[in-house]
């Protein structure tokens, strides 16, 4: 059963939201989700923007002031620390590359990834349409880089999405670390066949015509296959989607199961489509009988097994 790397998988995150009390009122937002679950699995890289360029805990607040350049704050108009934070974000960004994820703090006008409150100026009046400037910093450097903000991630769809491509990320790493080569490009693209089916079918196919075309120089093909296979994984896997492919696998599986295995199989997985069993139920029978029966191909899959089964993240689907 094909089994991913935790090796040196790293995530960053806001400070706070381990725990650490480096908000402006001493506090902190610590996600139960990200210092219980996810923890186990990634080392994090926790980094609070506000506190590194010295601004003291507690202290006053900050805020996202729409201009002909958006400035950075103190609420009430007495200092602005754009220029330290932007610095700050562009020369942190920069030493980066390494993570497989981030998880922002939602709202924060350094760390927020969407809909932040942006003031006029000299006005108590704003829209929710800025972006944290550190947040932004890192989302325009590292475009492929798995991201998502603490509140989405009460989400349980959005979780289990994240996570998928935090896990996909890293083993990407891996694969560019280790150095490109067409076999490797192929044993990849391979591994991960059904996961992409599910996610875009599309692109799975755009993918592999592309892979078969790339020819011996494949660093610009690689940079476009990672865009192009990010891009994919942060698309949602409807329940349709997924049937498709357990439909597919279980066609690997029908020369080997007996008629009442099949049965049981077509039956579980179409109690899934109909929405009566967790995509867990058809995934675990699967792996049951690949246990009884082996197929190497099927088995090396990454769509069975994409992150660790005690987060327990397909038990909603």
């Amino acid at each position: 059963m094909y089994k991913f790397d935790r090796h040196q998988i790293q995530v960053g995150i806001s400070a706070c939201l381990l725990g650490q009390k480096v908000r402006f009122d001493g506090g902190h937002k610590q996600s139960r989700f990200c210092q219980d679950d996810l923890g186990q699995h990634v080392h994090f890289r926790a980094i609070c923007p506000e506190v590194a360029i010295g601004m003291g805990t507690p202290r006053q607040t900050i805020r996202l002031v729409a201009a002909d350049k958006v400035r950075v704050k103190a609420s009430d108009g007495s200092f602005d620390v754009t220029e330290p934070l932007t610095e700050f974000s562009r020369s942190t960004s920069a030493t980066l590359g390494y993570l497989s994820g981030y998880v922002f703090c939602a709202k924060s006008p350094t760390c927020g990834m969407e809909r932040v409150s942006l003031y006029q100026p000299d006005s108590n009046n704003s829209v929710r349409e800025g972006i944290g400037v550190f947040a932004r910093r890192i989302m325009i450097d590292h475009p492929n880089l798995p991201v998502e903000e603490n509140g989405r991630l009460n989400d349980h769809n959005l979780r289990e999405n994240f996570v998928t491509r935090v896990f996909a990320y890293h083993d990407w790493q891996q694969l560019r670390h280790q150095g490109l080569s067409a076999d490797a490009l192929y044993r990849f693209h391979a591994r991960y066949k059904y996961l992409l089916m599910a996610h875009d079918l599309q692109v799975y196919k755009t993918l592999g015509r592309e892979l078969a075309d790339a020819g011996s120089d494949l660093a610009p093909f690689a940079n476009r296959y990672e865009s192009q296979f990010m891009g994919a994984l942060k698309q949602h896997a409807n329940r349709k989607a997924h049937t498709n492919v357990l439909q597919h696998i279980q066609g690997y599986l029908k020369r080997e199961l007996s008629s009442k295995e099949r049965v049981a199989l077509a039956e579980c997985i179409d109690k899934y489509r109909r929405g009566l069993l967790p995509l867990l139920a058809p995934i675990s029978l699967l792996k049951h009988y690949m246990t009884l029966y082996p197929n190497s191909y099927i088995s090396d899959q990454v769509y069975l097994n994409p992150h660790p089964e005690e987060m327990q993240l397909r038990y909603e689907h």
